[in-house]
């Protein structure tokens, strides 16, 4: 298991190849045996095959062409409209129709992706996050035919690699881990912590390719700017809400 942690790997392309049923299996219940809040389970998994609802959600996902790619595409969804039910057939009226619930819910479901990463990769296949899934929420709802109360909240892209990159950097220890309290980033601080990430040979390239001054500049003026955040923000908290939650929150 150290090993596949520590050797996790993005992967973009894909090769024809299918994932046989019981394989598929085996991951999916890997996933169910993930935390989970008071044991509700209060996600669901959507597994996406079919090649024409594949094309509708590579529309979605920015037209990424991994998603035409892999044979499988697995959405998450936050999802208490069956626990909802449930309750209601059991006389017990549910009490999960606002944020709080939503973010109980969410939890889940990204609980259970990574478990479905990490067994997809035992297995030798490859995954890719796709975080275009809550900018395009409202489509994919549509697509999938979700009901209220489940809301997509990631998707995996999972396949055969046909490719092999390089493990991508990470932050040293000392830039995420806090002992008994937070310590707040002295600006000395920040430097080193960030000194290796700004000195690779492909940060410099980046830098080039995006005619920025710095890393920071790219992920601030082209990935995730504050417009496209607002945007985003925005269309999302509608979607939340349209699907039963938030109903009596402020």
């Amino acid at each position: 298991m150290s090993d596949l942690f520590f050797n996790h790997k993005t992967i973009r392309k894909y090769k024809e190849q299918q994932i046989d049923k019981p394989i598929l299996n085996k991951i999916l219940n890997a996933g169910t045996r993930a935390s989970t809040t008071g044991n509700m389970q209060v996600y669901s998994i959507i597994v996406t095959t079919d090649k024409d609802i594949k094309q509708s959600l590579w529309e979605c996902h920015f037209k990424q062409n991994m998603v035409l790619q892999s044979p499988v595409i697995l959405t998450f969804c936050a999802d208490f409209n069956r626990f909802n039910k449930w309750c209601e057939n059991r006389n017990a009226e549910p009490g999960y129709d606002n944020f709080l619930s939503f973010y109980t819910a969410s939890i889940d479901a990204l609980l259970v992706a990574q478990n479905v990463a990490l067994a997809a990769e035992q297995e030798g296949l490859g995954i890719c996050y796709l975080g275009t899934t809550t900018y395009n929420a409202n489509k994919i709802i549509e697509i999938l035919k979700l009901p209220k109360y489940v809301v997509p909240v990631t998707t995996l892209v999972v396949g055969y690699p046909d490719e092999n990159p390089e493990l991508t950097d990470r932050l040293p220890l000392e830039g995420v881990i806090h002992y008994e309290k937070y310590n707040d980033y002295s600006n000395n601080q920040i430097d080193e912590i960030y000194k290796e990430k700004e000195s690779l040979s492909q940060t410099k390239d980046l830098i080039e390719q995006n005619k920025t001054e710095n890393l920071a500049q790219i992920f601030t003026q082209k990935r995730y700017t504050k417009k496209d955040n607002v945007l985003f923000s925005k269309s999302f908290l509608k979607v939340i809400a349209e699907q039963g939650f938030m109903k009596n929150d402020l």
